[in-house]
């Protein structure tokens, strides 16, 4: 059903506090988004809300301030398949910007290697109720084989049940796989609930990287103590295989978190420096390929 046009919600704090952590040389945001300005790039009709603008310059404004030096925006549901929202920021980002793409599972191999080359290292795709199933199992699994012809990996985001259901058929992916904010889990069921147990399995196979981006979803109760004790599990058992991401500006949200709070949850995610460069600066190099 598309939004109205009025009333755009605002899911972002215009001033987030500086948080207290120093963060590594290089440290990367593995996961946001950029929302407009809808004057330059319209928003898609079928999106479910209108978001006030959150354009890239408030992105790298934000990333200044946090001390991220690097960063890879995913493209949103907000903008559907028309990209440009993200190839523009990264275009500005210089190298230090890198993307992930929606498409449809029919996408032409010649815009496969278009979005490759202009910055793209992987493409999305949604199991969520919230959002519109835009592809089957089947048809994303065969487009692996292409993605990996093209230099890109999958990357999916869940409802925290479908862990046991869809585990089977994405350890058949032909690329790596990326599960989105800890699988979507309940952080208040904790380490021991069946969700957040099978994704701990499935990343035994090391076919598969998940993002612990999202604490503040799986946990609505800032300091989100709940959810950073899961991500730190996540961490400490599979250190070359977890990104981290603010996920501004937020949206499809219970609240609307604090950015600088987020990063101080590092400390008790990644709880040694060693961690913390593994997780923010190693990880996402040997994935995404920064060339700056």
């Amino acid at each position: 059903m598309p939004a109205k046009a009025a009333d755009p919600v605002l899911t972002y704090k215009l001033n987030p506090r500086p948080p207290a952590l120093k963060l590594p040389a290089l440290a990367c945001d593995s996961h946001v988004h950029v929302f407009g300005p809808a004057t330059r790039f319209a928003y898609a009709p079928t999106r479910n809300f209108t978001p006030v603008d959150a354009p890239k310059e408030t992105l790298f404004a934000l990333h200044r301030k946090l001390g991220i030096g690097r960063c890879v925006i995913v493209q949103s549901a907000i903008h559907g398949f028309d990209n440009r929202v993200v190839e523009d920021a990264m275009a500005a980002g210089q190298g230090r910007y890198l993307g992930v793409a929606l498409v449809p599972a029919n996408v032409a191999d010649a815009e496969l290697r278009r979005l490759a080359a202009a910055g793209f290292r992987a493409v999305r795709f949604n199991f969520m109720k919230h959002l519109a199933a835009t592809a089957s199992m089947d048809d994303i699994l065969a487009l692996t084989h292409r993605l990996k012809a093209a230099g890109l990996h999958l990357q999916v985001h869940f409802e925290s049940s479908m862990v046991h259901s869809l585990a089977a058929a994405l350890s058949r992916s032909a690329v790596p796989v990326v599960i989105d904010h800890i699988g979507r889990v309940d952080a208040a069921l904790g380490a021991g609930h069946a969700d957040f147990a099978a994704l701990h399995a499935l990343l035994k196979n090391p076919l598969f990287l998940v993002k612990v981006s999202g604490i503040d979803r799986i946990d609505p109760h800032p300091p989100y103590a709940h959810g950073v004790a899961l991500a730190r599990t996540l961490v400490q058992s599979y250190p070359d295989r977890c990104l981290w991401g603010t996920d501004w500006p937020h949206p499809n949200h219970t609240h609307v978190p604090d950015d600088g709070e987020l990063v101080d949850a590092l400390a008790g995610i990644a709880p040694t420096p060693k961690l913390l460069e593994q997780l923010l600066v190693h990880n996402p190099q040997r994935l995404y390929r920064f060339t700056e």
